[in-house]
């Protein structure tokens, strides 16, 4: 893919400035939202934990941080809060193991992607490019955008509610199509920064209908309680000063309750993160497998989503919405990544601007996600485009993947005793690979 900005190249401090605020837009929304729910868990007796979203974005900024320097400056990729780990905390507050909880069980998960980096660099990772070609890493990259799709309609139909109101579509429609009149037809300038453009163009039209009584798309009323400075609530320190009534003691049995709870999360967890790493190798045209390396990549992850949970509450995980900025802009700058984390440490403590942040619309930023999320699922499909799919073997293989993981299919294992649910689940992404492995090594040549 042609870039404008290649992963070492630095372009003017206040350019890159934009470029930064870019891609902050563009992990924010969903980085701010895993918190906000989290907000809603409640322990046995009632009482919910708060999960500050200004706390969830320091963590995002320093888990990225760790994860740039760790990949030596290599993979130019931004960690934001995790949406696979929902069910996991839901369960061990559910428990009512409290802030350690969620805090210990983000560290095991972030500790198994250490265990497999230390594997990996043992036995090298030559085998993945084996495991996983182009006729499994494609369709894998296009459900990691795919499977989000519902995510972005959902947004820009219900405006993150749930009435359906052609007044959102119009207004996510008009923001996807800013974005793409503003990505095609714009200035070399604007070019680079379609998002911001789109973005920006769809919350005035938002905030003009909300103003003009039409509909009530912004809700402004959290301007009054704005204060210019806040320190974000840090999860490590909430769990140091609070203890809700019901919080058990963190024993040998609690670490096993909340290990069984995280790690299978985690393994499962890997499927992503490559699939995630190819895209980015696609986009920038390296391949991050080999150089910085796998074993990098996923302590750099692990570790970094870790450290997001300590601050935040919340696990990091590489974010395709960063991906897709990096390509469609043309710009892969490490320091535009290094210098979007700092601006999200910064601003986590700048109270108007986590504000504005928090009344973009969703249906301004599903909008915003059918362009992103679009440009994912493309990247992967355009992974397999010398693949021979007239062949029934690389056919099946496709297509066993896309219904799998675009149907929802997951294997769900084991009852869960606090919520009745399953003990363990399987994503639909991982369960798609598992479908397309077996079928590609059933079914392959014999050598």
């Amino acid at each position: 893919m042609k870039l404008i900005y290649d992963v070492n190249d630095k372009p003017a401090f206040s350019q890159n400035v934009v470029f930064a605020f870019q891609q902050m837009i563009a992990i924010m929304a969903a980085t701010l939202l895993v918190p906000m729910i989290m907000s809603f868990y409640q322990m046995t007796n009632g009482t919910t934990l708060y999960f500050d979203p200004s706390a969830a974005l320091f963590g995002a900024g320093i888990g990225t941080l760790f994860y740039i320097f760790w990949t030596k400056k290599k993979s130019p990729v931004f960690l934001g809060s995790s949406f696979t780990f929902l069910g996991a905390y839901q369960v061990i507050i559910g428990m009512n193991y409290g802030y350690w909880g969620v805090i210990i069980g983000i560290a095991m998960a972030g500790l198994v992607y250490v265990v497999l980096a230390v594997l990996i660099k043992l036995i090298g990772n030559g085998f993945i490019n084996k495991l996983m070609p182009p006729v499994i890493a494609g369709p894998i990259v296009a459900l990691i955008g795919l499977s989000l799709s519902s995510t972005a309609t959902g947004w820009t139909s219900m405006n993150g509610g749930n009435e359906y109101s052609l007044v959102y579509v119009a207004v996510g429609i008009f923001t996807f199509l800013a974005i793409v009149f503003t990505s095609i037809k714009g200035t070399k300038k604007l070019k680079l920064i379609p998002f911001i453009v789109g973005i920006a163009a769809g919350y005035v039209v938002a905030l003009v209908l909300t103003l003009l009584n039409v509909a009530p798309i912004i809700d402004l009323s959290v301007f009054k309680s704005m204060t210019i400075f806040s320190v974000p609530k840090f999860t490590f320190v909430q769990a140091i000063t609070q203890h809700p009534e019901g919080l058990l003691p963190i024993n040998a049995a609690a670490i096993g309750n909340i290990a069984i709870t995280f790690v299978p999360i985690a393994i499962v967890e890997l499927a992503q993160h490559v699939g995630d790493h190819k895209n980015l190798s696609n986009i920038i045209n390296k391949d991050l497998i080999t150089d910085p390396g796998l074993d990098r990549t996923l302590v750099g992850d692990g570790v970094g989503s870790a450290i997001g949970g300590f601050f935040g509450g919340a696990a990091n995980t590489t974010y395709g919405e960063s991906m897709a900025c990096v390509a469609i802009s043309g710009n892969a700058a490490i320091s535009t990544i290094i210098l979007a984390a700092v601006g999200c440490m910064l601003l986590s403590f700048f109270g108007p601007f986590v504000t504005v942040i928090n009344t973009i619309p969703k249906c301004v930023m599903g909008g915003a996600c059918i362009a992103l999320y679009g440009f994912i699922a493309v990247s992967g499909l355009n992974m397999i485009h010398d693949v021979d799919l007239n062949d029934s073997r690389n056919l099946y293989v496709v297509s066993a993947i896309l219904v799998c993981g675009i149907g929802g299919l997951t294997l769900s294992f084991g009852t869960n005793s606090v919520t009745g649910g399953s003990l363990i689940t399987l994503s639909s992404l991982a369960t798609a690979l598992i479908v397309g492995l077996v079928t590609k090594y059933l079914v392959k040549e014999k050598e």
